[in-house]
């Protein structure tokens, strides 16, 4: 039943990018998004596909869908229903909330950050309580996810707290030149509606069980390397906020779902380029280090690899030597360098593979460091 239910999330993901051309990614947010019951804002230039991933997300998982276009002149009402005259003749404050965003599960609000106050206060409950304060009233809703659009990241002040409410943040990008051939084809397909009312993938009772899944996934093999990768973020100057800290947890859960796993790996990190940034220069920063710290495991052992092949074949080369040798010196220097380098990587790295790895290597160093010392006394 496990296994059935973590296919069908990862059909869900494929599903969802299956009609739009190098949306990969944007799906891949989305359906975390969804999995971990978080919310979402995809950032960029109108045309990019954001709503209609947004709807075909909601269309296949049978979710009642809500989508508006905000506006500064935007009155609570389109949003959240008209409030209900015969009720307030009778001095109830009622609001009809027929098709209206408190009965949605997924919404789509495009030009989020245009809210005004009053909007502004009522998301914000919404999106981090699902309730509808609403003057005398509270309204429980089911919202599951807010799926959001802008051009841009938020300057304001008073929209950083709606901003943070977004776990994941994405950059959405024009689709690349070698792909508009591809991208024409697609665009004509849905426009002779071959993706419409696409065959549901998963239920929303599926994406319930699926988020009580995202808890039982194993974190112990990343968190020693997320610890680490918070650190260089700050040293950087990329701030994390405590609570973005302890819900990216959610993110490479999420992510270990989607893959058909109840376990993390450091693959699973790169989930944090839609969790770190706050705009398009720190997530390109992030990117850059997250590239260079995951997959380290795999960097310091081809590293060590290459070292004690260079290791054995410098040994063999200076057993052979009989008299004294200008490149002994060479030699020395260099693998005095090299057993520093090696030194470092044993007492810096978390990976207990890593370390015993490099700890043999280094071993073979420090023999081959005292050869050519004795050679130097021939």
């Amino acid at each position: 039943m496990v296994e059935q239910l973590l296919g069908r999330a990862g059909l869900f993901m494929e599903k969802l990018a299956e009609p739009f051309v190098g949306r990969e990614e944007e799906a891949r947010v989305i359906a975390l998004g969804i999995i971990t019951g978080e919310h979402v804002v995809l950032i960029g230039e109108p045309g990019t596909c954001k709503s209609a991933l947004a709807r075909r997300a909601a269309d296949l998982i049978n979710a009642r869908f809500f989508k508006y276009l905000l506006t500064k002149f935007t009155e609570p009402d389109e949003l959240f229903g008209p409030l209900d005259i015969n009720a307030l003749k009778q001095g109830r404050y009622v609001r009809i909330t027929r098709n209206k965003l408190p009965e949605a599960e997924i919404a789509f609000i495009d030009e989020i950050f245009n809210a005004n106050s009053a909007i502004l206060n009522m998301f914000l409950t919404i999106m981090n309580e699902r309730i509808l304060y609403d003057g005398y009233s509270e309204i429980k809703v089911p919202l599951w996810s807010m799926i959001a659009a802008s051009n841009n990241v938020p300057d304001e002040p008073e929209l950083q707290a709606l901003y943070d409410r977004f776990l994941y943040r994405h950059f959405v990008m024009p689709v690349s030149e070698d792909k508009w051939k591809e991208l024409l084809d697609a665009i004509w397909d849905i426009e002779r509606g071959l993706y419409q009312n696409p065959e549901p993938i998963l239920s929303m009772d599926d994406i319930r069980r699926l988020n009580q899944l995202v808890f039982r996934v194993s974190l112990e093999p990343i968190k020693e390397k997320l610890l680490r990768l918070y650190a260089i973020f700050e040293d950087q100057g990329i701030h994390i906020t405590d609570r973005r800290k302890g819900k990216a947890l959610k993110a490479i859960a999420g992510s270990a779902i989607l893959d058909g796993r109840l376990t993390a790996k450091e693959e699973d990190l790169y989930v944090l380029k839609h969790v770190a940034p706050r705009d398009q220069d720190e997530m390109s920063q992030v990117y850059a280090i997250l590239l260079d710290e995951i997959r380290a495991t795999e960097k310091h052992l081809k590293e060590l690899a290459e070292i004690e092949a260079n290791a054995r074949e410098a040994k063999e080369y200076i057993l052979h030597v009989t008299d004294f040798d200008p490149r002994l010196v060479d030699y020395l220097r260099s693998f005095e360098a090299v057993r520093e380098r090696v030194r470092k990587m044993a007492d810096e790295t978390s990976d207990e593979i890593v370390r015993k790895r490099a700890l043999d290597v280094l071993s073979e160093i420090n023999e081959l460091i005292d050869l050519i010392k004795q050679k130097f006394m021939m």
